[in-house]
Formats: structure tokens, C-alpha cells, sequence
């Protein structure tokens, strides 16, 4: 059987920075969010009236400054959406950025100041923040995890469960947090899971392996990642030659029995059940990457605010 493939770390141990993001792509959401405000975008039946009704009958176009504070600690993310966010609102605005994503901050810090017409401020506030808050939480939330990790080599990995069209947005929170990114669609891993072996009849011994060979001969260049739920299906994913073997709810006896069997020949990942309070239980078990949807899916907006001056 063949020994895991070193060449792979490039592909697997894998971080999104803001450079890796498009900004177009950025931007389009954006334009969304305003268009829902402004004018109720998603509704069959556009509103009788548009616009920002409150802020156009009581502020005139006078300057204005704001400084974007945290009002509890917590792991910051999103900063860079904030010029693109007052781009589309209004081009006299400015934006000072005073922390850097990924850090943690302290409840009163100040991580930008924005200045601008106050109309246009207080137009794209809610918008500016609503990014910020949600892609904070979910930074925070990887932050969580990680730290029950402790200093075990075991990393952690985010999955596909994001929301429609912010999925880069939310793998990029989680980089923020200290966490790895899984794969980012289903265009760059082979990931033979469950139901593929289900509806292939394919779920154990022979079948098994027949699946994962196929799959190495369709994507040669790509990773080949297989799930399994029991110990007795190691084995032929092993000869079939899997780069990855995810373990899907094992125990935690029954993950160290697993990376025993595997003894270095693949890389392993465990999922199912990843909370902290379970992830201190899997640290030392010799897992290359444990894999969790919660940091995104459970993860709480933080609270910040634009404090005015």
C-alpha cells in the first residue's frame, strides 16, 4: 500500500486570505443588501415608495464621522468590506481601518473610523455592520474551537454548510479564527461520501474500493477524499489508494484504533459530534484534521456598532 502523499499539503492545508477573495464577488452582495433596503428587493410587489424615507426627512447632507467600536470581545473580520460597502453609498466617504482581521480585540476597542455625508453614513450603517457582525462570529466561533485544541497538531476544518453566496466570505471568517479551510466547492476535492457509496451500491470490501479507484482514474490530479462510519471499511479504502479517510462519528477508542490501522498511509479526518467540549477528548489522538460545520452554522453575530461623533 502506498505511504500518504506529501506533495498534497498544498492542496489540503489550505488558509483563504482577503487577496484570494473577489471583490466583484464582494461587491455584488453588496449592491443586494442595499437594493433591499432601498428598495425592497426580493418582494414580488416594489414598495410605493423608495429610498432612505427616514434619513431624507430629518438630516441634511452636513459631514459626519463615526468610529466602528466593539462592544464585547471578540475575533475581528470583515474589516476590508468596509470601503467597498461606502463605495457603493457614496463616493465623499473614508474609511481608516485601525485593526486587522483575525485579531482579538477587547470590548470599547475602535477598529475603523468612517467619515463621510451623514445621509450616506447612515444609509450603508446596517449594511456595513451586518457584514462585520456576522463574519466577526463566525471568526470568533472558529477562535473557540481551535483553543480547545489546545497545541495539538490536529487541525481544524471548516465544511461546505455556508450561506448562498457568502461561502468564501465565511471560509475566510474561519482562516480569521485560526481554522483551515476543507474543500471550497465541489470542483476541487473528490469527496466520496455516504451517499455516493449508497446510491453506487458501493459499501463495503470490493464495491468499495472499486468506487475510490474510479475515482482516482476521473480526477487524477485532484485529492480523493472517502467517508467511512465503520472500522472494517479501512481496509479497501487503504488499497484502493484514498488520499484522505474521513471518519464519521467514531468514538474516540475507535479513532485511535482507526489511525493506528491507518499507521500514516493517508491522511485522517474525523467529523460528527465536533463541539468544544469534545475536541479537548480528540487532541491527542494522532488526527491530521477534525472537520466541523458549527462555526459557521452555530456561530452568533458579535456586537458592534458605529459610535458618532
Amino acid at each position: 500500500m502506498a505511504s500518504r502523499k506529501p506533495d498534497l499539503s498544498d492542496q489540503l492545508l489550505r488558509r483563504l486570505r482577503w487577496d484570494d477573495i473577489d471583490t466583484a464577488h464582494v461587491r455584488g452582495l453588496i449592491d443586494l443588501a442595499r437594493a433591499e433596503d432601498l428598495t425592497g428587493a426580493g418582494l414580488r410587489n416594489p414598495p410605493e415608495h423608495t429610498g432612505d424615507v427616514t434619513t431624507g426627512a430629518v438630516i441634511g447632507d452636513g459631514p459626519a464621522k463615526a468610529a466602528v467600536m466593539a462592544k464585547e470581545s471578540l475575533r475581528v473580520c470583515g474589516l476590508p468590506v468596509i470601503p467597498l460597502v461606502l463605495e457603493a453609498y457614496g463616493k465623499e466617504t473614508a474609511c481608516r481601518l485601525l485593526a486587522n482581521d483575525g485579531e482579538p480585540v477587547e470590548s470599547g476597542a475602535v477598529l475603523a473610523e468612517v467619515r463621510g455625508p451623514a445621509a450616506v453614513l447612515l444609509q450603508a450603517e446596517r449594511v456595513l455592520l451586518n457584514f462585520l457582525q456576522h463574519l466577526s462570529g463566525v471568526a470568533t466561533e472558529t477562535a473557540r474551537h481551535v483553543e480547545a485544541l489546545g497545541d495539538s497538531p490536529t487541525r481544524l476544518l471548516d465544511t461546505r454548510k455556508t450561506t448562498p453566496g457568502w461561502r468564501m466570505l465565511e471560509k475566510y471568517a474561519v482562516a480569521c479564527g485560526g481554522g483551515w479551510n476543507h474543500r471550497l466547492g465541489l470542483f476541487d476535492r473528490v469527496m466520496v461520501k455516504d451517499n455516493h457509496l449508497a446510491a453506487s451500491q458501493s459499501i463495503s470490501g470490493g464495491r468499495l474500493a472499486a468506487a475510490v479507484r474510479r475515482a482516482r482514474e476521473v480526477s487524477p490530479a485532484l485529492p480523493v477524499e472517502v467517508e467511512v462510519d465503520a472500522l472494517e471499511q479501512i481496509g479497501p479504502v487503504l488499497e484502493a489508494g484514498a488520499d484522505i479517510i474521513l471518519l464519521d462519528n467514531f468514538s474516540p477508542a475507535d479513532l485511535a484504533e482507526a489511525v493506528r490501522r491507518i499507521d500514516g498511509r493517508a491522511w485522517t479526518e474525523a467529523s460528527g459530534g465536533i463541539t468544544p467540549s469534545t475536541l479537548p477528548s480528540l487532541r491527542g489522538l494522532g488526527l491530521d484534521f477534525v472537520s466541523c460545520g458549527a462555526v459557521v452554522h452555530q456561530s452568533q453575530w458579535k456586537d458592534i456598532g458605529l459610535e458618532w461623533e
